[in-house]
C-alpha cells in the first residue's frame, strides 16, 4: 500500500452526543422567553418607550432565530444505526449510541444503517476452470463497520457492495472446476463446499473492506451447468458414475474369486490345474458380473463333459 491510499484512507471515530431532552427543555425555554419579549415589546411601543420596545423586540427576534436553528440539532437513532456527523466539510465523528440525541445544529447528519444485509446475485454465466459454462448465484450477508469510509470512501457503498460482490462471485467460479474429473483430489465447486465458499468470504473481504464493510457470511445459492451443455454433461456424469460402478463390482468380484481358490486349494477340497482354474474363475467373474441373473447349468459329467 502506497502512502497515498493512506492518506486517502478514512477511518471511523466514534462521537458521544449529548441526551436532547435536556436541550430540548431549553429550546422550549427560549420560545418562550422569546414570546414574551415579543409581547413586553409591543406593550413598550404602544406606550411610547420606541426605544426600549425596539431592544426588547430585537432580543426576542434573536432568540426565536436561536431556537429555531437550535431545533436543527435534534435527531433520534435507533439500535444499529449511526450518524456521520460532518461540519463545514470536516468530519467530526459518528454517533452510534441509539437514543433522542442533540448537536450542533450546523453539522451535517448523515444516516448509515449498521444492521446486517443480504445481497442475493443474479444467476451469473461464467467458464468455470476447464472452461465450461456454467451458471452461478451467491447470497452474501454483510454489513457496514466503518460508517466513514463507507461514506467518505466509495461513491456508494451499496452499489460497490452489489458490482463487487458479482466480480468476486465470477473470479471464484473461474478459479475451480465445476466437478471432479481425473483428479479426485481436486477442490470444484460442488463436492468442496466449505473450502471454496471461505475462498470466496476471503476475496470478498479484501475488495469490501475498502469501503468499510464486513462479510459474515457467503453462500452459493445456484450452480448448475449451463442450458446449452446441461445434457452433454448429464451424460457424462451418468457414464462416469457407470464406470465407478463396475470398477468396484470388478474389483470385488476379483477378490471373491481369488478368496475361492485360496479356501478350495487351502482345505484341499479339489486340486485345480491351469485349465479349471480359468474355467471356475471365467465362470465366477460371469455370475458376480453380470447384470441379469444367471441361470446355472447343472453338470452331471465329469469336469470336462
Amino acid at each position: 500500500m502506497n502512502a497515498s491510499n493512506v492518506l486517502n484512507k478514512s477511518q471511523e471515530k466514534t462521537l458521544s452526543a449529548p441526551s436532547g431532552w435536556v436541550m430540548l427543555g431549553v429550546v422550549v425555554a427560549m420560545f418562550i422567553g422569546s414570546i414574551a419579549l415579543l409581547v413586553i415589546s409591543i406593550k413598550l411601543m404602544t406606550g411610547n418607550q420606541v426605544v426600549d420596545g425596539l431592544w426588547f423586540l430585537l432580543f426576542s427576534v434573536l432568540g426565536l432565530v436561536a431556537a429555531s436553528i437550535s431545533c436543527n440539532g435534534f435527531f433520534t437513532l435507533q439500535p444499529n444505526e449511526g450518524r456521520v456527523l460532518v461540519l463545514f466539510g470536516d468530519y467530526r465523528g459518528t454517533v452510534r449510541n441509539s437514543g433522542f440525541h442533540w448537536v450542533n445544529p450546523f453539522y451535517t447528519k448523515s444516516r448509515v444503517s449498521l444492521r446486517s444485509r443480504n445481497f442475493n446475485s443474479d444467476k451469473l454465466k461464467v467458464n468455470d476452470k476447464r472452461g465450461n459454462p456454467i451458471e452461478i448465484g451467491a447470497v452474501v450477508v454483510w454489513r457496514v463497520n466503518d460508517s466513514a469510509q463507507a461514506s467518505f470512501d466509495v461513491q456508494d457503498f451499496e452499489s460497490y457492495v452489489s458490482v463487487q460482490s458479482e466480480s468476486a462471485v465470477r473470479h471464484i467460479a473461474s478459479r475451480y472446476a465445476y466437478d471432479h474429473a481425473d483428479d479426485e483430489e481436486e477442490v470444484t465447486l460442488q463436492s468442496s463446499n466449505d473450502e471454496v465458499l471461505l475462498a470466496m468470504k476471503v476475496e470478498l473481504q479484501e475488495r469490501l473492506s475498502k469501503a468499510g464493510v464486513e462479510v459474515e457470511e457467503a453462500r452459493i445459492t445456484h450452480l448448475a451447468y449451463a442450458p446449452e451443455i446441461a445434457q452433454a454433461m448429464l451424460r457424462r456424469q451418468q457414464a462416469e458414475a457407470v464406470i465407478a460402478a463396475r470398477r468396484k463390482i470388478v474389483h470385488g468380484a476379483v477378490s471373491m474369486v481369488e478368496m475361492a481358490l485360496l479356501e478350495l486349494s487351502a482345505k484341499n477340497v479339489i486340486q485345480f490345474d491351469d485349465e479349471r482354474k480359468a474355467a471356475m474363475v471365467s465362470n465366477l467373474l460371469v455370475v458376480l458380473c453380470g447384470e441379469a441373473e444367471v441361470t446355472p447349468v447343472v453338470n452331471t459329467g465329469t469336469l470336462y463333459h
